[in-house]
């Protein structure tokens, strides 16, 4: 059994969150519960004393009780807290005081604004005013084009506060693809900015932002946030105004609406790499309870702790993100290129604000290892407490690098779920040990198992990630899908009433979780199912290596593997860097894992939210045709992956 990287000391775990509340479990329930484990298989074995005990803990606001806290458990169909009524932004406003609420950051370190929960509650009182009186009721849908500022999360709660729908891209979204998204919902009310900023470079997007109203029949009214221009020339934008017009209002109070649990919330979408983007709706309680949860209990945020997520608007992270105001933390919004005008930039950000939760993508860690950043060494991070970091796996090499080169007391926390559950499956336990390469707890309350095929739950072995038991986070729906056949298709086909996740895991004797990759792009050479994060692991190791993609490549009746690499400006792939690629997977993998041919690209080709999209770069090498580019980031880096005469051979 390897050594953890990191314990947390006896005053951590007597001083945490998760501690308190195992006390209260214990209290209320007469039980014995002592550690993390314990406390997991009590609140999978009795679900509903768990989520009403968390319920009761987190005190969430409400204006009416639960009569029951689930009824019908079955998967999709279950119903939580039946009879409550409550609001998301009650909520999340429930601090009214001086203490700093959000912070909002540009690129090269620039303070664009900075509110107190006092000035962020009036804040939203007008502007939910505002949307009122433009006609704003519950169930409509109000919409964000905007970069992850503080203007953004204003006009998220005054919509949440009223029950409107809140949706958003980030502005460096394409017209077609924001088209593809608002489009299908029809928003009332369009928030959009100016422009964004990235890598130090302006970008104007009015003119995009007057296409999408065009485009849009249903958006009455426009709201423009100057981000690169104090005052912008919105004369372009049909029906809109200007922020501060919009801000300009005597309210002092806010009507929360109080609305069923379930009430819809947040729509996000699916990638769109596969056809027009789906629309995941996502309800308020379940939201709230369950990224209450994550913040409170599994990365022990207090009112003392500042709270950071690299992400943008697009990404179901900055909702994660925000939900932090429900702690009464500092939430840290930042907008632009992490690596401007280095790879030491935001680790700058988080001395200069005493972060002390940072959260970031495994991509990012690679970047900094490869660029040779060590923040600890030329930084104070003493406030920093904790690394969270999701989006892809995090290989064992990023783990090495958290602890050597930025802290060694700190909890790093690999994060896995997504955005159709707006929340994690398997994430951080302030109270336990931290090993390489393995994300350290499945969340309480998720019954999450790894099956094979048959539906048989192993543990130590590869297989599907499962959830069994309902949670409150599920969608509440997709929109526009009246037969829910959708959202059946999504998650419960292949294996009726129970949640298929689509990644491909391990759980691993300790508790702990490895995650494979996708299940959907995992690689069958001979029938054996390798996960594409098995290679990365250990190509991201390599410093010749800035990115890599692999996918699997069907050749006489069988499969057989490609890796595409991207290397430093003005580098060349030749034969000693391909053997010392396929030796670095033969050893740390196994003979079966090493690709059987190595080509060099010079982009690998990832969504709007920056994952990797190997599906359309196997469709490419296949020669199929790749649908809807427009929900790509870098759609031309698809160009390469096809007609290579090196895979005819």
């Amino acid at each position: 059994m390897s050594q953890p990287l990191w314990t947390p000391s006896p005053e951590r775990i007597a001083q945490s969150n998760l501690t308190r509340f195992m006390a209260a479990v214990n209290r209320q329930h007469g039980l014995p519960l002592d550690g993390y484990d314990a406390l997991y298989d009590w609140s999978i074995a009795d679900i509903p004393a768990f989520w009403e005990t968390l319920w009761r803990f987190l005190d969430i606001k409400h204006s009416a009780p639960y009569a029951s806290v689930l009824e019908d458990p079955r998967m999709p169909g279950a119903t939580w807290f039946k009879g409550a009524r409550l609001n998301f932004a009650e909520n999340l406003l429930r601090y009214r005081d001086d203490r700093p609420a959000l912070v909002s950051i540009k690129e090269g370190g620039e303070v664009a604004a900075q509110v107190t929960y006092a000035e962020l509650f009036a804040q939203v009182a007008r502007m939910a005013s505002f949307l009122r009186d433009a006609g704003v009721t519950a169930g409509d849908r109000v919409a964000g084009y905007l970069p992850n500022c503080v203007e953004t999360v204003v006009a998220m709660l005054a919509a949440a506060s009223l029950g409107a729908i809140w949706s958003s891209c980030s502005p460096d979204f394409g017209f077609k693809s924001v088209l593809e998204r608002f489009g299908q919902i029809e928003p009332k009310v369009l928030f959009a900015a100016d422009g964004y900023r990235y890598h130090g470079r302006n970008y104007d997007t009015l003119p995009r932002v007057a296409e999408v109203v065009q485009g849009i029949e249903s958006i009455a009214r426009v709201v423009i946030v100057p981000f690169v221009s104090e005052a912008p020339d919105i004369s372009r934008v049909p029906r809109s105004l200007p922020w501060a017009e919009a801000l300009n209002n005597p309210a002092e109070t806010i009507d929360f609406a109080q609305l069923p649990f379930d009430h819809p919330l947040y729509i996000l979408y699916s990638s769109g790499t596969t056809g027009v983007p789906k629309c995941i709706v996502h309800g308020a309680g379940g939201t709230l309870i369950q990224h209450a949860k994550e913040h409170v209990l599994q990365t022990d945020v207090t009112r003392d702790d500042a709270v950071f997520y690299f992400t943008t608007c697009g990404w179901m992270m900055w909702h994660w993100l925000v939900s932090a105001l429900f702690t009464g933390a500092k939430v840290v919004l930042f907008d632009g290129s992490p690596g401007y005008p280095d790879m030491s930039a935001l680790w700058g950000m988080a001395q200069d604000h005493g972060i002390s939760v940072f959260g970031t993508s495994a991509k990012y860690i690679s970047m900094c290892e490869k660029a040779g950043v060590r923040p600890g060494e030329t930084l104070d991070l003493s406030r920093l407490r904790a690394v969270c970091s999701t989006g892809s796996p995090l290989a064992e090499v990023g783990f090495e690098w958290v602890y050597q080169a930025v802290k060694r007391d700190v909890q790093l926390a690999s994060i896995s779920g997504g955005t159709d559950i707006i929340s994690c499956f398997m994430l951080g336990s302030p109270i336990d040990p931290v090993y390489a390469g393995e994300i350290q707890k499945r969340g309480l309350g998720m019954h999450v198992q790894a099956w094979q095929e048959q539906g048989r739950p192993v543990i130590g072995e590869k297989a599907e990630l499962v959830c069994v038991s309902p949670f409150p986070s599920m969608p509440v729906y997709f929109w526009r899908d009246p037969g829910n056949d959708k959202y059946l298709d999504a998650y419960f086909r292949t294996f009726p009433g129970v949640w298929h996740h689509g990644d491909y895991i391990e759980i691993t004797p300790r508790g702990g979780v490895i995650v494979y990759g996708r299940s959907d792009a995992t690689l069958n050479p001979g029938g054996v199912r390798i996960g594409t994060a098995e290679i990365y692991r250990q190509v991201e190791t390599l410093e010749e290596i800035v990115d890599a993609l692999v996918v699997g490549q069907r050749w006489n009746g069988d499969v057989r593997i490609i890796l595409f690499v991207v290397l430093p400006e003005g580098k060349q792939l030749d034969a000693a860097l391909t053997g010392k690629i396929k030796a670095a997977i033969r050893t740390h993998c196994t003979p079966r894992h090493v690709p059987a041919k190595v080509l060099q690209v010079p982009d690998i080709p990832r969504t709007l939210n920056g994952k990797k999209v190997e599906i359309a770069a196997a469709r490419m090498i296949h020669g199929e045709a790749v649908h809807n580019r427009d929900a790509l980031a870098n759609p031309e880096a698809l160009d390469a992956f096809g007609n290579l005469p090196q895979l005819a051979t």
